[in-house]
């Protein structure tokens, strides 16, 4: 049985139907990849399934639990843990107290304090800099104080929205190298990656989305031998 299975998911912002139908699913210990052009849903099917975003239609099964009836904040505390694009750490905090706020769901104080040690073993970065107001840092240590924040919750699966984006190509090797050391050590993983090339090559398997259909899905790395797929998406 699947992780987490989506079926026939509509959503519609006003008169615009923006996801149309969409089925999927992410197997335990899986990294999946969500690829497509701006604009074809990627972040909409992400928000949903963390009810941010309302559904028309379908469901979202997670752990035997229908997310689509499940309040937003509860859906922390069942495993699930959601890196945004742009990653949205709290600015004006330091790096600790980021950290922190990743935990709030949690109520054992060493078991905290172990993930805490996990994450910065993780991410020395991290340690080094845990009194350092977050909005100083670099792009790419904010995205690792982003990834870090969400596997405070000792998640089962991460949902992580454009990782790569605006980070030099240093930053963009080191972090799905960090991507696949966390599907590494037992946390499941749906992506939604601009670049698509780095994210097949990490992927078990992978999902076409465009406008808001699934046009294609199958191997991660036959897809990334897929003639089509290599003339819309790895520029080829």
């Amino acid at each position: 049985m699947a992780m987490l299975e989506i079926k026939d998911l509509q959503v519609c912002y006003g008169v615009i139907n923006a996801i149309k139908g969409v089925s999927f699913e992410v197997n335990e210990g899986e990294i999946i990849a969500l690829i497509g052009a701006n604009g074809a849903g990627k972040t909409t099917i992400l928000h949903t399934i963390t009810g941010l975003v309302p559904a028309k239609s379908g469901s979202i099964m997670f752990g035997g639990t229908d997310l689509l009836k499940t309040p937003a904040h509860k859906i922390v505390s069942m495993g699930m843990a959601h890196v945004p694009e742009g990653r949205r750490i709290f600015q004006e905090l330091t790096v600790l107290e980021n950290l922190k706020m990743g935990a709030y769901t949690r109520k054992d104080k060493k078991e905290i304090s172990d993930t805490l040690e996990m994450v910065y073993k993780r991410f020395p970065r991290l340690e080094e800099r845990k009194s350092q107001i977050a909005g100083t840092l670099s792009g790419g240590e904010q995205q690792m104080l982003a990834m870090g924040r969400a596997l405070m919750s000792h998640p089962k699966i991460i949902l992580m929205d454009e990782p790569s984006m605006g980070l030099s190509p240093l930053y963009v090797t080191e972090i799905f190298d960090i991507i696949k050391e966390v599907n590494a050590g037992g946390t499941t993983v749906l992506l939604v990656e601009q670049n698509a090339k780095k994210a097949l090559s990490i992927a078990n398997r992978a999902y076409v989305l465009e406008t808001g259909n699934i046009a294609l899905s199958g191997d991660a790395k036959e897809l990334m031998n897929n003639d089509s797929v290599k003339k819309a998406y790895l520029g080829e």
